[in-house]
């Protein structure tokens, strides 16, 4: 009996929603759906917006620097030495030393103050986008590989040789090299600043074959960067401290973190619009169908009943939204993801294309929200049921 009931219930929902002559209730039930998609869509494009940005520009960070910077307390330069193997862990993937240097580049009339980041020849040049990497056969070699912005900036081509002065004990040092390929990060400050040589370069003119400034650590994929650098403080020499990197450059993570607050913010304003649609659609819907539960009551339907029919014609509208909603954000995500559809200005974004990051499980936990969010809106209009009388509603027009 209790199946034949909602099978009824679920059949006058169904007739009343989908009904194939145009009237008022089927333009509001249409209007509703297309604004549950819109809000369904949106929500989960901010989600993957906002992930691609924050892995994307949080990627790049790490790939030029790694995840954690390793240095001596009081920022004096190190020595190139055995106890690197206490930073290696479960969690770490590659450990670089590195010396940062500043100078001068010399081309022709032109020069640019820079800073020569000397890393292992043999350690993973990130953003190269034009010519070679370091040999690592030929260790002799004066090699340098600077970006696209500074060789745009002074007419630097390819396989061209430049001059680079440094300062060492108060004396001017100076090295011709040969510019063997160009990188681009996509963060100007980068890109304006750092040239990169073969770390033995570096020491070579500050005559001292062990001197470094510190270590490059790399960790494996959604590694906590806090807790492997606390780990990595109890095993390291007490003169050496390690420091996640965003710690060195608070700007860049700081405007990565705000973009959460606009996504809480954006989220928000979304369900809200969303749950003030339904709210309003339903009384709407009740409204327009008050003759209907008039006529049902009086034949000895119950409020119960009553409000499956509408909990029914709201699902309807609820599940159709959000399976559309579904389908069009990811489905646009997708397609930017993989054809870059739509472009930014890098200069003011890190990055050329809109980025986008797919997240499943977020996927699923906003469809699962809104609907919970929705049914738990349904259940207010319907309240309003046991309010109506019979004989009034039945000469309501």
């Amino acid at each position: 009996m209790k199946i034949k009931y909602l099978s009824t219930a679920f059949d006058i929902a169904k007739k009343i929603s989908f009904q194939k002559e145009k009237t008022y209730t089927r333009f509001i039930v249409r209007l509703s759906i297309a604004a549950t998609s819109i809000s369904v869509a949106a929500i989960i494009l901010t989600l993957a917006i906002v992930n691609g940005f924050q892995k994307s520009i949080s990627d790049k960070v790490y790939q030029f620097w790694g995840h954690i910077r390793v240095a001596s307390v009081s920022g004096e330069p190190m020595e190139l030495k055995q106890e690197a193997a206490v930073l290696w862990s479960d969690s770490v993937a590659s450990v670089t030393p590195f010396i940062n240097q500043s100078c001068v580049l010399s081309y022709g009339p032109d020069i640019e103050g820079v800073v020569m980041k000397g890393v292992p020849a043999n350690s993973k040049i990130p953003f190269i986008i034009k010519g070679a990497v370091f040999n690592t056969q030929d260790t002799s070699r004066n090699d340098i590989i600077i970006s696209d912005a500074l060789a745009n900036k002074l007419k630097i081509p390819l396989d061209s040789n430049i001059r680079i002065y440094l300062l060492n004990n108060g004396n001017v040092v100076q090295r011709k090299m040969k510019v063997i390929g160009f990188y681009h990060s996509g963060i100007e400050e980068y890109d304006r600043q750092f040239v990169i040589v073969d770390i033995k370069t570096v020491q070579k003119l500050l005559n001292n074959y062990t001197q470094i400034e510190g270590y490059a650590v790399g960790l494996k994929k959604d590694m906590p960067v806090d807790k492997v650098s606390d780990g990595m403080l109890h095993k390291m020499p007490k003169n050496w401290v390690a420091t996640p990197i965003n710690e060195y450059y608070p700007q860049i993570f700081d405007w990565i973190n705000v973009q959460n607050v606009n996504k809480n913010v954006t989220i928000s304003i979304l369900l809200l619009i969303a749950i003030v649609n339904l709210l309003t659609c339903l009384f709407i819907l009740m409204l327009e169908r008050v003759n209907m539960i008039g006529t049902l009551t009086a034949m000895g339907a119950s409020h119960s009943f009553l409000r499956q029919i509408f909990l029914y014609q709201a699902s309807f509208i609820c599940w159709i939204g959000i399976s559309i909603g579904s389908a069009i954000g990811i489905g646009f995500a997708l397609l930017q993801q993989k054809f870059n559809l739509i472009q930014l200005d890098e200069s003011a974004y890190f990055i050329k294309n809109l980025p986008i990051h797919m997240d499943w499980m977020q996927v699923l936990i906003v469809i699962v929200s809104t609907a919970i969010v929705s049914y738990a809106s349904f259940l207010i209009p319907t309240l309003w049921i046991k309010k109506i009388e019979p004989a009034k509603a039945i000469k309501f027009d």
